[in-house]
């Protein structure tokens, strides 16, 4: 399998968690490129150009990080990360969802931060804070439920390292020692250390 994927990416870095946790990051390539370069090959497989990008070795390309992660989910010849049909996979994919949505505002958000200031929408950029610091707010209510290693979990993890990467200056671990304290004890995983952006 080859994985297209930008270090900087938290969709990538979930599914790269994911393939360490599944125990199959032995059996993927990984290629780190830019997705706006259009002589990285990406847009062959994924004509939306973004990352991540996986190629089976079916030759089959799969994106869009929860396709992805499904696939390798379904491949994990362990303990499963997303839990079968019922009450437990409802409430981990939620949990999933929470990060992804944190993922959702800040990328974006980081974006328009990219722009000169004079063509940045204020609005935008306090919708995307304000959505992430509920986002946050709530998981600070569900840190028990982190504590399986699972999609929510990972996610979740994958998320507020974004955070850190990218918003340093957030300091959203103030006023949510729970969720902090989580992500200090997930933060000692081998999935964790061996994703961390360059």
């Amino acid at each position: 399998m080859i994985l297209f994927y930008s270090s900087a990416s938290p969709y990538a870095r979930k599914v790269r968690m994911v393939a360490v946790e599944a125990g199959l990051d032995n059996l993927i390539e990984l290629v780190v490129i830019n997705p706006r370069d259009a002589e990285s090959g990406l847009r062959e497989h994924n004509p939306l150009s973004r990352v991540p990008a996986l190629v089976t070795d079916d030759d089959v390309a799969l994106f869009d990080s929860r396709v992805i992660v499904e696939y390798l989910d379904h491949a994990n010849p362990g303990r499963k990360l997303i839990p079968p049909p019922g009450p437990a996979r409802w409430e981990t994919l939620v949990r999933g969802a929470l990060g992804d949505g944190l993922m959702d505002a800040s990328v974006p958000r980081r974006q328009e931060m990219a722009r000169p200031k004079n063509e940045q929408s204020p609005d935008f950029l306090e919708r995307m804070r304000l959505d992430t610091a509920r986002t946050l707010n709530k998981l600070e209510t569900i840190t028990d439920a982190l504590r399986t290693v699972d999609i929510g979990s990972i996610a979740v993890a994958a998320a507020l390292g974004y955070l850190d990467y990218r918003f340093p200056d957030d300091r959203w671990r103030e006023n949510r020692p729970k969720l902090a304290n989580w992500l200090e004890g997930f933060s000692t995983r081998r999935s964790w250390r061996e994703t961390l952006p360059e």
